[in-house]
């Protein structure tokens, strides 16, 4: 973060410099948003693609595994090495699915319910506790650019289902 904040002052962005300005702050409030919630935690932690695994099992209940990995753009192994880790651990279940008995339906238990309720619920506090100590006009762009941070994330993803 230091390096972002040593590249310039906070206010306007040159136009040939945005595009990498744009990632690198993207990726540094992930980051610092990452290792703060993993501050203070009482249970072994769960990496970036096992939580965005639980939320799209909890956003679609009874998703493939062939889906799943295609949702998050990750090898089919590689997700079934997740659900395998995930099963183990307590926080998937495999069903099956009663139209193809060989394809695995993923469900999340009440474990994972309880994790992924209080990962949110830390994860609002704390962009809250942040958010909140911007001034007014500072808040307001945030605000502002969720429309087209959602249309970025939209444009990514759509171009990463055509490669």
């Amino acid at each position: 973060m230091r390096y972002l904040l040593s590249r310039g002052n906070l206010g306007g962005v040159d136009e040939e410099t945005f595009p990498e300005e744009l990632a690198d702050a993207l990726v540094g409030v992930q980051r610092l948003l990452r290792r703060r919630l993993r501050a203070g935690l009482t249970v072994p932690r769960l990496r970036g693609a096992e939580v965005e695994l639980l939320r799209l099992v909890e956003a679609r209940p009874g998703i493939g595994v062939s889906e799943a990995a295609k949702e998050l753009h990750l090898a089919g192994n590689s997700v079934s090495t997740l659900v395998n880790q995930l099963v183990k651990e307590g926080h998937l279940v495999r069903g099956t699915d009663p139209a193809d008995r060989r394809a695995a339906r993923l469900l999340l238990t009440e474990k994972a319910e309880t994790r992924l309720a209080d990962w949110k619920q830390r994860r609002v506090a704390l962009v809250s506790r942040h958010v909140t100590r911007l001034d007014a006009a500072d808040q307001e762009a945030l605000r502002a650019a969720l429309p087209a941070l959602r249309a970025l994330a939209v444009n990514l993803h759509e171009e990463a289902e055509d490669t």
